[in-house]
This record gives structure tokens, C-alpha cells and sequence, in this order.
């Protein structure tokens, strides 16, 4: 028989998060081993439940949740989101601009779908939310990677992204607040970025699906707030602010300067016609969400326990020599390097397997968010105090291993 294989366009297409290291994982379990997920931002499993408000509204409403909605998604959602996005500050945001979808990512497949053409680039942060890097190469693009600054807080290099903008750009993507870095960005940094797009007339696409998991005070602004003569389209949703990942309801707002950008609006429209529409069950959460007690606020804030647990996982990290980390303003993630002196890694996915069979810990390796050097890893910081010490005291003794067989010593 002739082999069947695989589309062509899934070449440059990869998504390490549930890539071979968590498949070795799931063998594991199968085989009886408990594995300790540190690889994925799941908050459920990890005892953070949604708003009852929203699981109560869901269930009441299930009944009317049978038949195809609009295309773009309900009314009272699609308004829920306007307004949300008048209380960011975003200016002239009407019904029309409000895409409803399975999680923000099917948005993002679908927004790269109706931009791109063989030969089009999309400046892409390193690292990345790897879905961003996947969604341009399917969709027939090219993802150009800027550098995000370690030791600047993880800030973009905003000279590395201008040297890389081309006769072919099309677009940057903003991810703020930052996954896997935990990075905010100030509104000077937003602004030399609206710049950039404005000179060379390009879209900017933001993803800010953690815009309300901030620690110590910190404020969230977002970028399309900040210019109405560039095209914008934002992304956002209930999986991380209102622990509902499994609901899959997220949202997409164009804004900012649309007149030009009629035909590729169409093309949206287009797209969000041929998937008939949203699941009308997580619909029914939007607006409950959006409008009640935003609890998140005594999970990030004094005493609350992601607060908490992000300490404690900072302390015990770079408690590990030869381990440094930029504390994370926000999210949920821990990007944390490792020095190369000191751990010579040659193959970040062969060492995140090594730890997974060592340990029975599950990380993602940094070139699984595209970093350009295997010296970096993420954790989340979502497990319990006494499981996270667990865990990252079995990390911290299999560093120890690593550094006595590279005769590093302290």
C-alpha cells in the first residue's frame, strides 16, 4: 500500500506544549507512573475552578444551547465584549467587530488563514506562545522571530524587530501580558511598536488572554488602546482569567483603522461562516463572566494563592545554582535559564526528557516556545505549595546530578 502521509503544510508546524516529551508522559502514566504537569496551563486539574455565576448560568441556559448561533456568535456576548473592551479604553468597537470563537486560538488560526499568502511574513516574538508560530506557517506564511530581551525584563528588542521587517511583513504579534515570560509591557515599549506598524503599514495582532492575571499592583494597557491609524485585532477569552479552559470561549475584536482592511474583514467573516459558529454552551458564559465578581483579583492579589505560589516557585527555582529568572509581572508561567557554564545542554528536548524519566516531572524545553539556544525551560506555578515543593526539589536534585557529571561544583 502507498503510504498516506501528511499535508506538506504541516512541515514548519509543531506545538511542544503536547508534543513528544508529553506523549513519553502519557506513556508513563499508562505504564502506573504519576507524572507531575508543569507543562501546561490547566488550571482545573489543579483545583482553580471557574466562577460558580458562570457554571450555574451555563447550565440554566443549556437548553437553548442546541442550535447553530450567528456566526460570529450571539448578541449579548458580542456585546459584553464591547463593552469590555470600552473599559480597556478601545475606541470605536461596535457589534460588527466582535468575532466569538472555540478559545482564542481557533481565532488565531483564523485571522492568519485570511491574511496570509506564500511569502508573507508575520514578526513573531522568541519565545513565543508556539500556536502563534504554527498558525502563520500553516496558513502559507513565513514567521520571522524577534528577540525578547532577558535582561530586560523579557522586553521585545524593538531594534531586532525593526531590522527584520520586510518588503513581505504583514504583521507583528504582541503577546502581552507574555506566555512563557510572564512579561508586562510599559506603554513606552507598546507605543515604539504602534510606531513601527504605523511606518510600514502593518497589523498588529495582540494577545492579551492574561490581561487580568497581574501581580503586585501591577496594570495591564492594551496596545489598541493606544492608536486608532493601525489596524488592530485582539484576542482574549475566559480560559485564564475565569479558570475555564475546558469551556473553549474566547473572543476577537478588530479595531483601530479598518477602511483599508475590507477585504481581508470579509475574509474573517468568511471563515467564521464556513465553522457555522462558536459552541453555544461556552457562549453563555461570556456575559456572566465579563460582568460579575472578578475573582481573579483574590488569586492574584495580597494573600492570594497564585500570588503565593509564584513566590514560592521563584524562591525555589533560582534557590537551584546556576539557575536565574526574571520574576513573572504576570500569568501563569516561569521562564527560567539555565547557565551554560555550568549546564552544557547541547539538546533541551533530550533534557527535558531526562528529567521526565529521572524525576517523573513534566516541563516543556525553551525551544519549544522557539528560543534561539537550548537554555531555557517553563514550568507553570499552578500545583499546591507541598506539590511544588515536591516537584521542585526533584528538579533541584536532578540539577545536582547534571552539575556533578559536568564537574561543576559549589
Amino acid at each position: 500500500m502507498r503510504p498516506i502521509q501528511k499535508s506538506n503544510k504541516l512541515a514548519e508546524v509543531c506545538y511542544e506544549i503536547r508534543g513528544p516529551v508529553p506523549e513519553k508522559a502519557r506513556q508513563m502514566e499508562e505504564e502506573g507512573h504519576k507524572i507531575t504537569k508543569l507543562n501546561i496551563g490547566n488550571l482545573a486539574v489543579f483545583g482553580f475552578d471557574p466562577p460558580d455565576e458562570i457554571v450555574q448560568d451555563m447550565k440554566i441556559n443549556l437548553h437553548n444551547a442546541a442550535g447553530y448561533t450567528d456566526s460570529k456568535g450571539m448578541f449579548a456576548p458580542r456585546k459584553a465584549v464591547v463593552h469590555y473592551t470600552q473599559g480597556k479604553n478601545i475606541a470605536n468597537v461596535n457589534i460588527e467587530d466582535v468575532y466569538l470563537g472555540n478559545g482564542a486560538s481557533e481565532l488565531i488560526v483564523m485571522s492568519m488563514n485570511a491574511l496570509l499568502n506564500t511569502g508573507d511574513e508575520v514578526l513573531v516574538p522568541a519565545p513565543d506562545y508556539p500556536l502563534w508560530t504554527a498558525a502563520v506557517s500553516l496558513s502559507g506564511g513565513t514567521p520571522v522571530h524577534y528577540v525578547c530581551d532577558e535582561m530586560q525584563d523579557w522586553f521585545p528588542d524593538i531594534e531586532d524587530m525593526r531590522r527584520k521587517i520586510t518588503s513581505n511583513t504583514r504583521a507583528i504579534v504582541v503577546i502581552n501580558p507574555n506566555n512563557p515570560t510572564g512579561a508586562l509591557y510599559p506603554v513606552e515599549l507598546l507605543l515604539q511598536i504602534i510606531e513601527l506598524a504605523r511606518q510600514h503599514q502593518l497589523i498588529i495582532y495582540a494577545d492579551e488572554i492574561y490581561d487580568k492575571v497581574l501581580y503586585d499592583g501591577a496594570e495591564h494597557v492594551s496596545i489598541a488602546s493606544l492608536a486608532d491609524d493601525v489596524l488592530f485585532v485582539t484576542f482574549n477569552g475566559l480560559s485564564k482569567n475565569y479558570r475555564a479552559c475546558g469551556y473553549r470561549a474566547g473572543w476577537m475584536v478588530v479595531s483601530g483603522q479598518k477602511d483599508h482592511a475590507k477585504d481581508y474583514i470579509e475574509g474573517l467573516n468568511m471563515l467564521a461562516s464556513m465553522r457555522l459558529c462558536a459552541n453555544a454552551p461556552g457562549q453563555f458564559a461570556i456575559q456572566t463572566a465579563l460582568g460579575g465578581y472578578q475573582s481573579i483579583q483574590d488569586l492574584v492579589g495580597p494573600g492570594g494563592r497564585l500570588l503565593k505560589q509564584r513566590d514560592l516557585a521563584y524562591k525555589l527555582l533560582t534557590d537551584i545554582p546556576g539557575v536565574t529568572c526574571v520574576k513573572p509581572k504576570a500569568a501563569l508561567y516561569m521562564f527560567p535559564r539555565l547557565d551554560p557554564k555550568i549546564y552544557p545542554i547541547a539538546d533541551d528536548q533530550q533534557f527535558a526528557y531526562e528529567l521526565l524519566a529521572e524525576t517523573k516531572v513534566l516541563i516543556v524545553q525553551g525551544s519549544g516556545f522557539n528560543w534561539i539556544a537550548p537554555d531555557h525551560f517553563r514550568v507553570v506555578f499552578l500545583p499546591n505549595s507541598d506539590d511544588m515543593i515536591e516537584a521542585f526539589g526533584r528538579i533541584a536534585k536532578f540539577m545536582e546530578g547534571c552539575r556533578k557529571r559536568h564537574g561543576a561544583s559549589f
